[in-house]
């Protein structure tokens, strides 16, 4: 099994982003995808870094493309989302809206933000030139294992998503702007505050969600330490680490030693704990009655 590294949800400083995938350019993963996925005001910040972050992960060995947004509201992002097929690498769609201004026969990936629950969306995005499809965190093992097979069966490459915050919803509203009292449009980009995201809480302070400016995530990091030899026996080609500000290039070696069998799964998650004390662990969507239980040790807080 492979190791996909999915489009940053963050909005870092370009220099920590750039240095970011110049670190992954020497981790032990497969490919990556760059880009902004969740605002486009984010992407001017780090946009000229984008050609020559491609240009070093390609020269390491890496596979590459360029995501799109998760959801296009504007004339300028409908633009933008035109202009990523000119870069010459594969597009990512995570807005179906971004076929539309993609090349007749064009190859693309499809990212977790698409809705893929089912046999005959596989087949429609195989005709229409999808050769990557990572499914959308919620789904259960039973679910993703029939999906792989049936991605086989359409020359699909089905990714799962292995490690990271959840993304669970997109809004026309941004979270972190309203919670500062400004306008969206006067955002004053309170988001690069929170480099993984807002921890939200309950009203009796109980951990609930994390906030990301437009986006809505897991209060958890899924982690699928546990699941892995279930996964591959499923089929499943690559697992999808989502990028985090803490230890990510550490978090990529974990991985693979877990996938190379050098390393159990208790002694895995003993050592992400380790990077970064403060995470709360999930694998629940696969096989538990919730998305925020965790099958392993220590009991999620």
């Amino acid at each position: 099994m492979e190791l996909t590294v999915g489009p940053n949800q963050f909005f870092w400083s370009a220099d920590r982003w750039s240095a970011f995938y110049d670190d992954l350019a020497k981790a032990p993963v497969d490919r990556l995808v760059l880009g902004e996925l969740i605002c486009s005001k984010r992407l001017p910040f780090f946009q000229d870094r984008i050609p020559d972050a491609i240009e070093t992960l390609v020269e390491a060995g890496k596979q590459v493309a360029l995501t799109s947004l998760a959801l296009v509201t504007l004339k300028r992002e409908r633009k933008a989302t035109g202009a990523l097929a000119d870069m010459g690498i594969p597009v990512e769609v995570n807005d179906l809206t971004a076929l539309a201004h993609l090349p007749d026969g064009a190859p693309f990936w499809v990212g977790p933000m698409v809705n893929v629950y089912n046999e005959g969306t596989i087949a429609w995005l195989a005709r229409r030139g999808a050769t990557r499809i990572c499914l959308p965190p919620e789904l259960p093992l039973d679910s993703v294992a029939r999906l792989a097979r049936a991605g086989a069966d359409a020359g699909v490459a089905i990714e799962v998503w292995g490690h990271g915050r959840l993304p669970l919803a997109i809004s026309g509203r941004c979270y972190h702007a309203r919670m500062h009292g400004r306008t969206k449009d006067n955002c004053q980009f309170a988001c690069e505050d929170d480099p993984d995201g807002l921890d939200v809480k309950t009203l009796d302070g109980q951990p609930f969600m994390a906030m990301n400016g437009v986006q809505t995530l897991s209060d958890s990091h899924a982690c699928t330490a546990h699941q892995i030899d279930a996964l591959a026996e499923a089929g499943v080609s690559a697992l999808r680490l989502s990028p985090q500000s803490k230890g990510f290039d550490a978090i990529c070696g974990l991985y693979r030693q877990r996938l190379d069998g050098k390393l159990d799964a208790d002694a895995m998650v003993d050592k992400i704990v380790a990077i970064d004390a403060g995470l709360r662990l999930s694998d629940g969507f696969l096989t538990g009655a919730r998305g925020a239980d965790w099958s392993g040790n220590p009991a999620p807080r």
